[in-house]
């Protein structure tokens, strides 16, 4: 009997709408173009479950698709430095991906190929504020100014404080087939958090970009868009860095630099000696705040 029942009632699909399935407004009659779509919010009348296929062309078309909102976004953060930024301040919108969605795009699928390329990627000894750097059977550590790990098999720790020595000694100080393993698993856990330091980074570029240009009155959300567009570039550079290609690692990272300072005159304007003042000035105290937040996230990894 309840096989019945529900088999007589008519799913959303086969009924008549008299009245919008979202908001509720009832539709009345207003004609054939008034009843297939809601006059209050605008939703289809007809409301049913898309195929597959519709499914898929819906997805694509509206963001994948050659000419979507992603592809035309990242044609112009890539080929004019600062113009997308540019475009969003002049009120210009509907046409691109909106800048946190686009960073976010951007940074999680650099950061999964990150991942899947492997931990090899951190593995730079050039002076980096937070490494993991593993040499055949020697670890180093390096927290900001300090430094620790295992030489030779002797567990050394210098210029930290005795209770971050003391866990990473209970971390590494074991037996020598096991120390390996456990430096890839601390790889992986500084990988996993450096998503959460960029919540720490990126809000404090924009504050020195404030900073630095006070005399511009812009608000602290318009650096922001700045910084998240400048962001969605260094994470697109990051990407060309991952063959471990010394010519192609040197190019991408030489763009970084010049990248940012054509933005910089893009949205800002000014005159060139100034805005390399003012390049300066950032560089510095967001340098600093990347030190200090790569060392968290490295604590972070030791202790979790």
């Amino acid at each position: 009997m309840q096989r019945e029942a529900l088999a007589a009632t008519p799913s959303a699909e086969d009924a008549v709408q008299t009245a919008c399935l979202n908001c509720g407004e009832p539709f009345g009659d207003h004609g054939e173009r008034r009843r297939r779509f809601c006059p209050e919010c605008g939703q289809e009348t007809r409301v049913r479950a898309p195929t597959l296929t519709e499914f898929v062309q819906q997805f694509g078309g509206a963001y994948f698709a050659t000419e979507g909102a992603l592809w035309r976004s990242l044609k112009l953060l890539l080929l004019q430095p600062g113009a997308l930024t540019a475009q969003y301040l002049a009120g210009r919108r509907k046409h691109y991906v909106l800048p946190l969605r686009l960073y976010l795009t951007v940074s999680l699928l650099a950061l999964l190929l990150v991942r899947a390329v492997g931990s090899a990627s951190i593995e730079v000894k050039g002076g980096d504020p937070a490494e993991i750097v593993r040499e055949n059977r020697n670890v180093s550590i390096k927290l900001g100014a300090g430094r620790a790990g295992m030489r030779e098999g002797v567990f050394f720790c210098e210029s930290l404080p005795a209770w971050v020595c003391k866990r990473i000694q209970r971390r590494i100080d074991i037996e020598p087939d096991k120390v390996l393993d456990e430096v890839d698993s601390l790889k992986d856990r500084f990988l996993s958090h450096i998503g959460g330091a960029m919540f720490v980074l990126l809000p404090s570029f924009a504050l020195w970009l404030k900073l630095a240009y006070r005399n511009r009155r812009l608000r602290y959300t318009e650096h922001l868009v700045f910084a998240l567009h400048v962001h969605a570039f260094w994470f697109l550079a990051l990407l060309f860095t991952l063959p471990g290609w010394g010519l192609l690692t040197a190019l991408a990272l030489l763009t970084v630099p010049v990248y940012t300072l054509i933005a910089m005159r893009r949205v800002y304007g000014g005159r060139t000696w100034p805005r390399l003042l003012r390049a300066c000035l950032v560089s510095t105290l967001y340098g600093t705040t990347l030190a200090l937040a790569l060392s968290g996230v490295a604590l972070v990894a030791l202790l979790s």
